[in-house]
């Protein structure tokens, strides 16, 4: 690393000026290269901050190829920014990218995957959080200056003038006043509110807005009134269309604090921050003066530079950790959902074909994926399948999906039942928007009680297949059994739409395994194809209860037996007893939710959990690794259906893959040996 960091800008706009100036008074970075989406304004840029002609780059993918620039500030327009700083990250560039960090939190979290798996500081550009009125605040919150914190108040908000092609009203740029300038007003009560409980941040335990939508279809001004733990509540603002008050109010139990400049934003001339304090029974308030000698601007570029020159990467990120940036943009996507902004690039019919980082969706050749079959099946299936039930939103279903077909992962498993039946459209979208289809196992799941027929099946199936967007399912899994149906009903229904090439194999789910014997000796008799597979609980943790009503689990030794001596291919589901392997379990019953004590609780799965520990602390591993891979090294066919929610769930996920169980060891852990 050199004595000073190396900077390049990407993008050429007045924020772009902004931070070029403000490296020109750095002590730890200097401004060596910038690119343009064209040459001109790459030179028109470079005249005055004194840029040499071969750093002047005329697109922004030239400038991630030069070897001198260390860092890379993204000043794009908000939906650019995930795809520039990702591929800043992995042409092993540092990266402060402008906040909004990104359109949506499923972006961002793409953003912070990247910079874990390449080593590499990123950061989002809060410039308010480097000066040391910010810090001052902080420290006045956490010494109780006003007692206990119940209400904050904090707006940002201006009028410019509409013009449907400007950044601010384009809906194509994502513009509007929540993503940004409402992104300030969020970030700061999240801090006050954490500080005001001793930790870094908080993230708001419930959102309620309002607000008002241009004819663009973006937000030009909203409220929104936030609900936090320690009976903290929140009330923000921010607009492009209406001159507000933009100041902070913080209201204690002992006294209030007004800061008239929260955001210290002056682009040439260094800030000095006040902090006035009324106390309770105090007849005069306390002014306190943070002065700084440059620009917020620069005070983040040298947060910044310090941090790199330092050696720190990672989470590491002064100012706006990852875990701060994406509870920051979490609750903007709840500030936005609120009031119903929604891009048209986030809808079906406008969704990119390109993935976050803005290439063709493949899958990685050093994926670790393993993979299994099944009879009438002719694509291999993966061993992790994908739960397509907690998937909330398009952009957050497409992050997710591409992630795991990245990796490797094919097998998709998702019902009629599930989100009300908003889940089976977000696969078919993803499956048609990236042309997938023939590459994918689609598992669709039907006939949910209380409506486990022959008829609701055909019914249902049909409207699935539509959802999905195909014309086929590859495997069908009756989701519920109805005992007081004669089995060879179902068999006769399912063979029906086998013939129609409507399912090519199918199984049943939550089925006692008797009823499967039953339905396959049906099927034998009769010249028919029988079940395939069946989809019950399975895990490591025996399900103690069931987890909603219906539920079968096979982890008993009578029905591992079974498997084991007629190698019955086995789909469980939650097969990483829904978080019991991991630090949500606690022995302490009061800290967990009522599911996770009703469901997983009992003396041998603690056992069982503790095992794991001790396991995974031998073979370098989490601990969820070792659940999982427990249920891949049975000895009869398994596939695990994980549901990951967001993208450190499936990264934490597939080192499963790389992990070896010998019988022995499976055993142990079972408690069996």
């Amino acid at each position: 690393m050199t004595e000073k960091l190396n900077w390049g800008i990407i993008g050429t706009g007045a924020i772009a000026k902004t931070f070029a100036s403000a490296l020109a008074k750095s002590r730890t970075g200097e401004l060596i290269a910038v690119a343009s989406r064209t040459q001109e304004k790459a030179d028109e840029f470079s005249e005055s901050f004194q840029i040499p002609p071969a750093k002047r780059y005329r697109n922004y993918s030239a400038l991630l190829t030069d070897k001198d620039v260390q860092a890379v500030y993204i000043a794009t327009p908000h939906p650019l920014h995930a795809q520039w700083t990702i591929k800043a990250i992995e042409a092993g560039k540092h990266v402060l990218v402008e906040k909004p960090m990104a359109v949506n939190q499923y972006d961002a979290q793409a953003m912070v995957e990247a910079a874990r798996a390449h080593n590499r500081l990123m950061m989002e550009a809060f410039m308010y959080r480097c000066h040391p009125q910010t810090r001052a605040l902080v420290d006045l919150l956490k010494q109780k200056t006003i007692g206990n914190v119940r209400v904050i108040q904090a707006t940002f908000s201006f009028r410019g003038g509409f013009n449907p092609d400007s950044r601010l009203y384009k809906n194509a740029l994502a513009g509007g006043g929540i993503l940004d300038i409402g992104c300030y007003p969020v970030s700061i009560v999240r801090l006050l509110a954490g500080a005001a409980m001793g930790a870094d941040f908080a993230d708001p335990l419930d959102l309620k807005a309002v607000g008002h939508l241009e004819s663009t279809g973006v937000d030009g001004y909203s409220l929104a009134i936030l609900k936090f733990p320690g009976e903290i509540l929140a009330q923000i603002a921010g607009g492009i269309a209406v001159n507000q008050e933009n100041v902070v109010r913080i209201f204690g139990t002992e006294g209030r604090i007004f800061l008239p400049n929260p955001w210290v934003a002056d682009r040439a001339n260094p800030t000095i921050g006040k902090i006035i304090i009324h106390r309770n029974g105090q007849p005069e308030p306390q002014e306190i003066d943070c002065p700084a000698d440059v620009t917020a601007f620069t005070l983040e570029a040298d947060a910044f530079g310090d941090a790199v020159l330092a050696g720190k990467t990672q989470a590491s990120a002064p100012a706006m950790t990852w875990a701060d940036s994406l509870g920051n943009i979490a609750t903007l996507d709840a500030w936005r959902s609120q009031i119903g902004v929604v891009y048209d690039f986030e809808k079906p019919q406008g969704y990119p074909s390109v993935t976050v980082a803005d290439r063709p969706l493949t899958v990685a050749s050093n994926h670790r994926m393993r993979y299994g079959s099944l009879p009438n099946v002719k694509k291999k299936i993966s061993r992790l399948v994908m739960g397509v039930d907690n998937q909330r939103t398009l952009p957050h279903a497409m992050v997710m999906f591409d992630a795991f077909f990245e990796q490797g992962g094919n097998t998709f498993d998702t019902a009629f039942v599930y989100g009300g039946g908003t889940m089976e459209p977000l696969l078919g979208h993803w499956m048609k928007n990236r042309n997938v289809r023939d590459n994918v196992v689609v598992i669709a799941k039907g006939a949910h009680t209380p409506h486990c027929n022959p008829l609701a099946i055909t019914q249902q199936l049909t409207q699935s297949l539509d959802r999905l967007q195909t014309d086929y399912a590859d495997i069908y899994i009756m989701h519920r059994d109805n005992p007081e149906i004669p089995v060879g009903e179902f068999v006769d229904v399912l063979n029906r739409e086998a013939k129609a090439g409507r399912i090519k194999a199918f199984g049943g789910s939550n089925w006692s395994l008797a009823r499967v014997e039953e339905a396959n000796n049906y099927a034998k008799k009769h010249g028919l194809h029988g079940f395939s597979l069946v989809s019950n609980n399975f895990s490591l943790a025996r399900m103690v209860e069931a987890v909603w009503d219906g539920c079968i689990a096979a982890s008993d030794s009578e029905s591992r037996a079974w498997f084991a001596h007629t190698q019955f291919p086995l789909f469980a589901w939650s097969s990483q007893a829904r978080g019991f392997f991991t630090d949500r379990a606690h022995q302490d019953k009061s800290l967990n939710d009522a599911e996770m004590n009703r469901c997983w609780y009992s003396d041998d799965n603690w056992q069982r959990r503790q095992r794991v520990l001790e396991l995974a602390e031998k073979k370098k591993v989490l601990p969820i690794n070792i659940a999982l891979a427990y249920v891949l090294f049975q000895p009869f066919p398994t596939f695990a259906l994980i549901g990951p929610r967001v993208l450190e769930e499936l990264r934490t996920s597939l080192p499963a893959l790389d992990i070896e169980l010998t019988p022995p060891e499976v055993a142990w852990l079972n408690l069996s040996e």
